[in-house]
């Protein structure tokens, strides 16, 4: 898309913030991809989205349009409709897998069509999961189509009371089957597995783990068995593919290492991974010799509209 601008310089804007949960990581995440980009040679306009997010770039005219968003809305496929509608070439992917992916219920079931394992889990109303126990502990209560371990309740084996939920959990949520075991998450870039990250936390690996600088260690490429490796790396690709994925997508999984490879399990996939200097995404890629501007610059030659 950006060979056929007539500009010298391709202007790309990068759409970051948002009104979702993931407002400051996505913010963070914006602002980084920027950098890297004037560095990698474009023109870059910095765009806090809001409900004038179409009329800004009517007004900025982008060549391509750099998707850091997180959460609804962003992540979700509506920004990815609006960008089609406008023909605006954009990062990451499209309509319908943006969609897919952030729904943790249809992802599980297109994973199950593929023949990918996953944990039992089910959606149920909040005010039941707050009542009763609607599945046997261990078990995770979380939203449904969220990001970034936002509203993560973790039901320890033997809790006697259900979760207090708090009223900005959804009305209805995903209740899961606890997996027991390590972090491991594979970055794929177009139709490239990279690598797999071991992420080592003190606890559960909520938004603090995630985002916050100290709150979790990162092993890449993981000290783990060749067959769980290779296993991370072809079931990452599977997802990316089985969801419609398009350029940048990560694949989260827990690992039992007392089960061997059935101890693996995909958790969900992020069609809008963070890119953030905690984030797992660049991390990996450096591993592998592409600096972060070098990410940057092919996400952006990657950008398309009809995703």
């Amino acid at each position: 898309m950006v060979v056929g601008s007539s500009r010298t310089t391709p202007k790309v804007a990068v759409i970051m913030g948002g009104p979702s949960a993931e407002r400051d990581v996505s913010l963070s995440s914006g602002r980084e991809c920027a950098v890297a980009l004037r560095e990698a040679g474009f023109e870059v306009v910095e765009v806090d989205a809001a409900a004038d997010l179409c009329a800004r770039l009517q007004e900025i005219k982008p060549d391509v349009v750099f998707n850091a968003l997180h959460g609804r809305w962003g992540e979700d496929g509506c920004v990815q409709g609006m960008l089609e509608w406008m023909h605006l070439p954009y990062t990451h992917s499209g309509v319908l897998s943006s969609a897919l992916a952030m729904d943790k219920e249809r992802t599980k079931a297109a994973y199950r069509a593929a023949g990918l394992p996953v944990v039992e889990s089910i959606l149920a109303p909040r005010d039941e999961v707050r009542m009763r126990h609607v599945m046997p502990p261990p078990y995770v209560v979380k939203p449904y189509n969220e990001g970034s371990s936002v509203g993560v309740y973790l039901v320890e084996a033997g809790a006697n009371r259900p979760p207090a939920l708090s009223e900005d959990m959804p009305e209805v949520v995903m209740v899961e089957a606890y997996a027991p075991g390590r972090e491991l998450t594979t970055t794929v870039i177009g139709d490239r597995a990279l690598t797999v990250t071991d992420i080592v936390t003190e606890g559960w690996y909520d938004y603090d783990a995630k985002y916050k600088p100290g709150g979790s260690r990162h092993v890449v490429p993981a000290d783990i068995p060749q067959e769980i490796f290779d296993a991370c790396l072809d079931y990452a690709l599977r997802a990316h593919v089985v969801l419609g994925c398009r350029g940048v997508s990560r694949t989260d999984f827990r690992w039992d290492a007392a089960r061997g490879l059935e101890g693996l399990i995909l958790l969900e996939t992020n069609t809008q991974p963070g890119m953030t200097p905690t984030s797992l995404v660049p991390e990996q890629a450096q591993a592998l010799g592409i600096s972060f501007p070098e990410l940057c610059r092919w996400m952006v030659e990657d950008a398309s509209c009809n995703r």
